[in-house]
């Protein structure tokens, strides 16, 4: 990982591509590598699949725009474990600042989920519509990051599916210490947790502090938690 971030350090742009091979780019990011970065012919350009490869290229800008490989194709394997948070819909755009802050720091799995006391609903087209809406925030937070993986984002998962993973805790006010025994952490809605939540998971209840922290907030508390104890920046106990 170190000679990765070395390379991307040193890049003037980061972009997800589907093929490390082919290098093609997508119309938006096409624009926004020419248009607003204003690169020139030349300029170091790294390139992820979002699945662990990357590869060094070189901005050419002739003939409408293009990558040209500058290195290798290399892989990262996936750290481990893997993590994942779920929270309740919000209202506004806050979901979108809670999923970009997610994929920055490198949660590997996303979910939207329906609560009890959950005001905001999502469903049908309109669940589709959002998710379409904060796959696309977490593609463009990868890149903003240099990230490798790109997250798995769901939604609208039952609560009841979600607390059956396994090493699902709820956050809690008064929970134990977060480990990553626990690498799912599931965040309510600001009205709480209802009874038959708080039993689903058998009293397993995790605190991220002691204030009363709104939902984004929370997840994003508990995304910066997780990725800390898997990077040994932090330990438990």
């Amino acid at each position: 990982m170190g000679g990765y971030l070395d390379a991307a350090r040193r890049a003037s742009a980061h972009v997800l591509v589907a093929d490390l091979d082919s290098l093609e780019l997508g119309d938006g990011d096409l624009r926004h590598l020419a248009g607003s970065l204003r690169l020139r012919d030349g300029e170091p350009v790294s390139s992820t699949d979002g699945r662990g490869g990357w590869r060094m290229c070189r901005f050419s800008g002739s003939d409408g725009g293009a990558l040209v490989p500058d290195g290798d194709i290399q892989r990262v394997p996936r750290r481990l474990p893997e993590l994942c948070v779920g929270f309740a819909p919000v209202k506004g755009d806050r979901p979108e600042w809670a999923v970009q802050k997610l994929s920055e720091l490198g949660i590997d799995r996303i979910v939207v989920m329906q609560t009890e006391r959950s005001v905001v609903r999502w469903e049908g087209d309109r669940a589709a519509s959002h998710v379409r809406r904060l796959t696309e925030v977490a593609r463009q937070a990868v890149m903003q990051s240099r990230g490798l993986w790109m997250p798995a984002v769901e939604g609208v998962s039952p609560f009841h599916a979600m607390a059956s993973l396994h090493g699902a805790v709820l956050a809690e006010p008064c929970g134990g210490a977060l480990s990553l025994s626990s690498p799912v952490v599931l965040v309510g809605p600001e009205g709480g947790w209802s009874d038959a939540e708080r039993q689903a998971v058998a009293a397993r209840t995790v605190s991220l502090g002691d204030g009363v922290l709104r939902t984004e907030t929370a997840a994003v508390t508990a995304g910066i938690l997780l990725v800390a104890l898997r990077a040994g920046v932090v330990r438990s106990g």
